[in-house]
């Protein structure tokens, strides 16, 4: 086959203990998975039962991955970049109509990641009714640390996931606490779109998210999974 010009090479993951790395396919997010945190952005409890998850997605060039401290650069148009902590599910299978007790077969592994968010500009478009692109989906706005296969570290369905900005506690919660266990995040977003390996599903943020400015250091982890370091510049 015959391209224009040579195609961009695939972003990936750095898999942990290992000379391998994690291409990846697609990146889906899933907003407002913790309660405490849909509260702080405005989002009204419902009376019963839970809310259904909704999804939203980043170019998958937008990856920002490694081990050590990672450069994050500082991006254009907004005065309000804020940090959310997540716990980031790679796959390794896939599929259409995963039912919840298939979809842990289909996880190759986890890793901590940051969703960054261009709040201001995300706000904007909620007024609107415009879709959050520019908000969510711009370079370097995933941002993940090494990927621990399941089969070191298991499918953590609790533990604390936390975000330390220039050394205070900003984001302290519990994966317990996420309205849509991973899962049920599979089974239900494989019922929108067929899910393939390489796809990565960032599964929401507890409360606290916050501003971030240039020259920011951010530390995050979950227990039982990993940690990882970022600058903003």
């Amino acid at each position: 086959m015959s391209f224009v010009f040579p195609p961009f090479p695939p972003g990936s993951l750095p898999v942990a203990g290992l000379r391998q790395e994690f291409p990846v396919r697609r990146i889906f997010c899933v907003g407002r998975n913790y309660a405490d945190h849909a509260r702080e952005m405005g989002a009204v409890d419902q009376a019963e039962g839970r809310e259904p998850p909704f999804f939203f997605m980043k170019p998958a060039d937008a990856l920002v991955a490694g081990d050590g401290e990672l450069a994050v650069a500082y991006p254009p148009q907004t005065a309000d970049l804020q940090h959310e902590v997540e716990l980031v599910v790679a796959l390794a299978g896939g599929g259409a109509d995963i039912s919840v007790e298939a979809a842990p077969a289909a996880v190759y592994g986890y890793a901590v990641g940051l969703d960054l968010t261009r709040r201001d500009l995300q706000a904007r478009a909620k007024e609107k009714g415009h879709p959050w692109d520019m908000g969510k989906g711009f370079d370097q706005s995933a941002v993940a640390g090494l990927l621990h296969p399941a089969s070191v570290c298991g499918h953590p369905a609790g533990g604390r996931i936390w975000l330390r900005v220039n050394g205070t506690l900003r984001q302290d919660g519990d994966l317990a606490a996420m309205a849509w266990k991973v899962p049920e995040i599979i089974a239900r977003l494989s019922r929108s779109v067929r899910l393939a390996p390489g796809d990565l599903i960032y599964t929401g943020t507890p409360a606290g998210v916050g501003r971030l400015v240039r020259g920011d250091r951010l530390e995050a982890g979950v227990d039982g999974v990993g940690s990882l370091r970022a600058r903003i510049v």
